[in-house]
């Protein structure tokens, strides 16, 4: 790879590895512990003692961002792992299936997309008690509809090719059929989903902990620092904000692009078979 040419894409994988190992290892990176709450440090700017200050009950800032980049992340990647999952279920079955059973199943997403899906995730937080577990779940039911139509619309189209109809004729299941020629083929499809349902999903967890609804208040996240920041704008507590919502918008940002290069990566030698060699090389 000729760094000159990809410095870019080098600078941001780069950049993102070390967010990751620095939320990572928070333990040892971290002096203050996120939850001591301290009343004689409150509203701290950013210090030596306090390297981005305090919050409305003293805790350290700093601790705060890094254990609840923890969260926010380990939440976005469970949801998106849960969602493709669902996604590739239920999409393989309606595609497979087709006929009036596809229809149905199709009808059902349509009528699930209809709902915004915000007003559908308050609607499915508010069924469960506030948790980690909760807050997955909720997520997942609201994003495996995309998926799911997705997969679909490659099945249907994998089944008109000629090694599948052959595969058909000499008696091979629809399961063996998906198992070993279909679902390989969309893996490229399912690694750029799973990227880009990680970025939403990081983004639905902060919405719904800015809402209060979320991660329960006691747990540091990203999502749960702006909600605790709102209150304190507008007496210049900045740093209660900027600090989660920078990380929060960084985040997303990384995830999006490291997912629009893996789509034209991965795209290239099914779209541009010519360009094959080049693409392996670097």
């Amino acid at each position: 790879m000729d760094i000159r040419r990809h410095w870019f894409i080098i600078f941001t994988v780069s950049s993102f590895t070390a967010l990751l190992a620095a939320v990572l290892f928070a333990p040892l990176l971290t002096v203050h512990d996120p939850l001591a709450v301290q009343m004689n440090s409150i509203l701290q700017p950013p210090s030596s003692t306090h390297l981005l200050g305090t919050d409305e009950l003293g805790r350290d800032v700093f601790s705060r961002l890094l254990y609840g980049g923890r969260v926010s992340i380990a939440v976005g990647a469970a949801a998106m792992a849960v969602s493709v999952a669902l996604g590739i279920f239920y999409g393989a079955i309606s595609g497979l299936a087709g006929g009036g059973i596809d229809r149905l199943m199709m009808r059902l997403i349509d009528a699930l997309l209809s709902i915004p899906s915000l007003l559908l995730m308050i609607g499915l937080q508010l069924v469960f008690s506030p948790s980690l577990t909760a807050v997955i779940l909720v997520i997942s039911l609201t994003s495996w509809m995309p998926i799911a139509r997705l997969i679909r619309t490659e099945l249907i189209a994998m089944k008109k090719d000629v090694f599948i109809q052959a595969s058909t004729v000499v008696g091979a299941s629809s399961f063996q059929l998906l198992r070993r020629h279909m679902l390989p083929q969309c893996i490229p499809t399912i690694i750029v989903l799973a990227v880009s349902g990680m970025s939403h999903a990081i983004l639905a967890e902060a919405t719904l902990s800015f809402l209060g609804i979320g991660i329960p208040p006691q747990e540091p996240s990203w999502g749960n620092m702006l909600m605790g920041a709102q209150s304190h704008l507008l007496s210049g507590a900045w740093w209660l904000a900027v600090f989660p919502a920078g990380c929060i918008m960084y985040t997303i940002l990384v995830i999006n692009i490291l997912g629009d290069k893996l789509q034209d990566r991965l795209a290239a030698p099914q779209f541009r078979k010519g360009d094959k060699n080049e693409w392996i090389s670097s």
